[in-house]
């Protein structure tokens, strides 16, 4: 009663649907992993912005890499600002989604050593080659609070083409670059300045990174696992109407048969 399950087309549609099913389910895990990393990362975001400000000399150093657990820590510095080394971080959005530059500063600690600060957002210029107007940076020694972040990288930003740009415009904020140009050592990472506030609301200080929300991901994670159960199911469903139509078309009367009966009755 199943030998049709032999043919061609049902070996066809039964390996698709054994294919189907570990990739759905595969899929599922890896929405699943996205949502663990995202509540995570959540988390982390939550604690560090939470937790006590510390120094940022205890956290980075030269040269030092800043590990995933110290982002968004919130730090202090306490120095003087190096307007003259001042650049912005080209194509920058707002916290409004507008497209501008970032303000950054280096602030020279009373070791000799610098950090670098990201003093927030400011429109770009008319001019794509102009530098921005940029409202100087606050004189005599200051104390700065602020998030951790780690440098920022062309393989994890997908920027490759550093060349070209114009004078005093970057486009990655990179602490090992920066202390070249500065010829200086600088504490690796920078911070993204949040206190004090600045005269008149300019540059405009960056929101905190959003960790409330968690997207769809647990969401599609279960779509995918619904839609692996239900190849099974379909496959039974299929397998069944096409016994069922079979037995029905063995049932009926071959053409010679039907005609031999109707004959006979006109007889």
């Amino acid at each position: 009663m199943y030998r049709f399950l032999l043919s061609r087309q049902w070996v066809i549609l039964t390996l698709i649907g054994l294919v189907l099913i570990p990739v759905m389910v595969e899929l599922g895990f890896w929405q699943l992993h996205r949502h663990q990393h995202r509540v995570a990362q959540n988390q982390l975001i939550a604690d560090n912005l939470s937790a006590r400000p510390v120094p940022v000399t205890e956290l980075t150093s030269p040269g030092h890499t800043v590990p995933r657990a110290d982002y968004w820590r919130r730090v202090t510095a306490t120095g003087t600002y190096d307007t003259t080394h001042e650049v912005v971080v080209r194509r920058r959005t707002d916290n409004d989604e507008r497209v501008g530059a970032h303000v950054l500063t280096p602030l020279v600690l009373t070791d000799g050593r610098a950090v670098l600060v990201n003093r927030g957002w400011v429109p770009a210029a008319a001019d794509q080659q102009a530098f921005p107007v940029v409202p100087p940076a606050p004189k005599g020694e200051v104390t700065v609070t602020g998030r951790l972040m780690a440098d920022e990288t062309t393989d994890a930003s997908g920027i490759k083409d550093l060349r070209g740009l114009p004078p005093r415009q970057i486009m990655l904020i990179n602490s090992e670059q920066e202390a070249e140009r500065l010829g200086r050592p600088v504490l690796g990472g920078y911070l993204q300045q949040t206190a004090p506030e600045p005269p008149k609301g300019t540059p405009e200080l960056i929101a905190d990174p959003d960790h409330d929300s968690i997207g769809a991901h647990m969401a599609y994670a279960v779509q995918w696992w619904l839609f692996a159960s239900g190849v099974p199911v379909g496959w039974v469903i299929l397998v069944r109407r096409e016994k069922r139509d079979r037995a029905a078309a063995a049932a009926r009367p071959a053409p010679e048969e039907a005609a031999e009966v109707v004959g006979a009755g006109a007889a």
